[in-house]
């Protein structure tokens, strides 16, 4: 983490909610990092954490009250709206988002993020079941859109005994998110289809055939494109992952379904990015019940799925392709070969046997290639490597726009 990749000055919002007690080892990970953190509280923050723990930790008074006589004799709200380099609220709670989404300004925390001209960053924390209310993920996607970013939610156990999406990232997630540097990409006007994660192809009732993705780095790759102005649309295979706010998001199962999800959006599509790891066999039948184990050997009979790599690359008037490789030898060659077989802009590929990257994991690391040309993106988190790649797309799309059409 660099000292220029990293915000100095971080203002730091904490709203009312359990996950205000992660915010303690937040200001240490912050300060760690080497910023200054101020912190601002609600008043439903203070009976979750005491503004004198914050204030130990951070080094700096803890803010809270709008009207403060001394704070406010010099509008000190306006002046702390120009100290922040980022605005960091976390946790945000559905209240918090609601009242932001809307322009309300009748606390410091609300009254400071529409003050300042400064990047606003918002870790999500409540109940499942709020955060998939329709209030909730229209609130989100009015802010995405307006420039906030998002991180989060992590899905898993919660205080009140229930389990899914919903918990604020964890304090090293969050550092590492804010470490991200800002899209330098230029989408705007222009519509990406990508597709994710796995498909499962059915044995029988009960069974499929699928692979390890977990469609992270789609996921990652659709935040990226729509933080760099795209209409974005995932067609999306089964995973434990929440859309993007603001992203289209479509879901299928199998290989047959990812195929005509994309043959039905391509045509208004400027780019395409089968991020996808899509079976490449089935089943050629499908037991009608589940098959019994039995004492002897079992002998399936399969048929290749669906290519819509190589169909989408095919049409007369295709988008800007964009492959992935997954490969566990001799990649270079594997890849460059997919990419021209297929007749690929670009194709980003990886290692997969290489253990705590690739499939089911937070860290990636890509090489592109193109005619005449290649790029290795280096191992970093899924959504610093999105980031890298989708500029990396951006540049080339523009650069064949410009070149002078071949005779």
């Amino acid at each position: 983490m660099t000292p220029t990749a990293f915000p100095q000055r971080i203002l730091l919002g904490v709203t009312g909610g359990i996950a205000a007690y992660k915010s303690a080892e937040l200001v240490r990970r912050l300060r760690d990092a080497g910023a200054e953190v101020q912190v601002v509280m609600t008043d439903a923050a203070t009976a979750f954490i005491t503004p004198m723990t914050l204030q130990a930790l951070s080094g700096r008074p803890v803010r809270s009250g709008l009207m403060d006589p001394q704070a406010e004799a010099a509008m000190g709200h306006i002046e702390l709206a120009r100290w922040a380099e980022c605005i960091l609220i976390a946790p945000a709670s559905a209240d918090f988002l609601a009242r932001l989404a809307h322009g309300l300004a009748n606390d410091l925390l609300s009254t400071l993020c529409l003050a300042s001209e400064a990047p606003l960053f918002l870790a999500p924390a409540m109940n499942r079941v709020m955060w998939q209310h329709p209030a909730t993920r229209a609130n989100c996607a009015l802010l995405a859109s307006r420039g906030a970013t998002l991180l989060g939610p992590a899905e898993g156990g919660q205080a009140c005994g229930e389990t899914g999406l919903g918990r604020m990232l964890e304090p090293n997630d969050l550092v590492r998110a804010l470490a991200t540097p800002p899209i330098r990409a230029d989408l705007r006007g222009l519509t990406v289809l990508i597709t994710a994660g796995p498909t499962r192809e059915p044995l029988d009732p009960v069974r499929f055939l699928t692979n390890r993705s977990s469609g992270k780095m789609g996921y990652a790759v659709a935040h990226a494109a729509q933080a760099a102005g795209a209409r974005v649309i995932l067609v999306s295979g089964p995973v434990h992952l929440d859309p993007p706010p603001g992203v289209t998001c479509l879901r299928v199962e199998r290989a047959e379904e990812m195929r005509a999800a994309v043959m039905a959006q391509v045509d208004g599509a400027d780019v395409f990015i089968a991020t996808a790891a899509v079976a490449d066999y089935r089943p050629a039948a499908q037991a009608t019940g589940k098959i019994k184990k039995t004492d002897g050997a079992l002998s399936l009979i399969l048929e290749p799925t669906p290519d819509i790599l190589a169909e989408v690359a095919a049409l007369p008037q295709r988008p800007f392709t964009v492959g992935f490789a997954a490969e566990t030898e001799r990649m270079a060659e594997y890849a460059e070969d997919k990419r021209r077989r297929k007749n690929l802009d670009l194709i980003a590929a990886n290692r997969v046997d290489d253990r705590g990257m690739g499939f089911d994991s937070d860290d990636n690391a890509l090489t592109v290639f193109w005619e005449g040309g290649s790029q290795a993106l280096p191992r970093q988190p899924k959504t610093r490597l999105a980031v890298a790649l989708v500029e990396l797309i951006a540049e080339h799309l523009h650069r064949s726009r410009a070149a002078p059409d071949q005779p």
